[in-house]
């Protein structure tokens, strides 16, 4: 094998400034593949100020290196991998801050990781790296919540799906979970109703909601029950803040369609949960990246995601807009992301 050189972008400690510095090339175990990262975007967890860090993720060794969304090609594959190969262009969801895993070389800021090869996605020509980097975490915590038997358990999406008869709402469509959630959904052939702001309604309409109704309405709950009258509600998926309260609400009021997924902190979902079982509710709360561990993962990256970006039944959302060239850049994008950012996905090329 030839020698390779790896850089990281480190962040030392908690609050810490991040770092560019060396790092060591670590070679593929079994079903495990080495990409050389082309791009990447960055996501909140990312940039949590240092209490923060030990809150969502008290395991985390430091040094450490961070990051979730991985886009570039294959340069080598561990033993039992037979569906990639060198030189591929794929996509992936690096795993290193999740628990079970806990070491730098699976971080996506560097620029060679370590990846799960049922996490990985061949990419089509007509997708650049930028593009594709918007995609696994978010997508990733999307397919949690809608598939895994302990969330929303849902159907999975396929290429010739039955006509489900049923409506997922999806609360914060124009998020990048939010975004994924509602194609996912269709592909499974699942009506949807989703909010978001008045100037995404074109957005989330584009992505296969049939219904978009405006997340700050005063009347949001009552528009959203006659959207989805008559269709019953197979599950909610609740992103963002201000979500699950309206979400009880409306899952309350609706035969079937018991269960949300929250994408909101644990600890308040928890709170929230308690309050659900006084009207039937019951509410999960989503960790992106238990799909590794169990039939979701593989279902979505090896099963469904390469036909359906091939043949465009499945986009990168929201639009990824490059921030920079170079590890050194992704502070920039991690503070761009902090000023807020809406219908877009920051990304930085490598």
């Amino acid at each position: 094998m030839m020698s390779r050189q790896n850089t990281a972008l480190w962040l030392p400690k908690p609050g810490a400034r991040f770092e560019v510095g060396p790092a060591p090339y670590t070679s593929p175990a079994a079903n495990e593949v080495v990409v050389r990262v082309r791009a990447v975007a960055v996501n909140p967890i990312d940039g949590l100020p240092g209490f923060l860090y030990r809150l969502a993720l008290p395991w985390l060794t430091f040094p450490a290196v961070v990051g979730s969304d991985v886009a570039g090609e294959v340069v080598e594959v561990g033993a039992d991998v037979t569906r990639l190969q060198p030189g591929d262009r794929v996509l992936g969801h690096a795993f290193g801050v999740d628990k079970s895993q806990n070491r730098a070389a699976e971080s996506a800021f560097q620029h060679y990781v370590v990846l799960m090869q049922h996490m990985v996605s061949p990419l089509p020509d007509s997708l650049t790296f930028a593009e594709a980097a918007v995609l696994p975490l978010a997508l990733s915590t999307a397919a949690t919540g809608m598939f895994q038997q302990d969330h929303l358990g849902l159907a999975m999406p396929g290429a010739e799906p039955a006509d489900r008869g049923e409506t997922v709402l999806v609360w914060g469509g124009s998020t990048s979970v939010g975004s994924n959630a509602i194609q996912l959904a269709r592909n499974a052939d699942y009506q949807v109703v989703a909010t978001a702001s008045p100037h995404n309604f074109d957005h989330v309409r584009s992505l296969g909601a049939v219904h978009v109704v405006d997340r700050s309405s005063p009347t949001v709950v009552e528009e959203i029950l006659e959207r989805i009258a008559g269709s019953p509600l197979a599950g909610t998926l609740a992103i963002g803040s201000g979500s699950l309260l309206k979400a009880i609400a409306i899952a309350a009021r609706t035969p079937g369609g018991k269960r949300i997924a929250s994408t909101q902190p644990a600890l308040f979902t928890h709170i929230m949960r308690r309050r659900a079982r006084r009207h039937g509710v019951r509410v999960s709360s989503i960790w992106g990246g238990t799909l590794k561990d169990n039939e979701v993962g593989p279902a979505i990256y090896t099963g469904f995601l390469p036909t359906a970006l091939a043949t465009g039944a499945y986009r990168p959302a929201p639009e990824a807009t490059i921030i920079g060239h170079g590890l050194a850049h992704i502070p920039d994008a991690l503070r761009e992301l902090k000023s807020g950012v809406s219908a877009k996905k920051l990304v930085v090329t490598l």
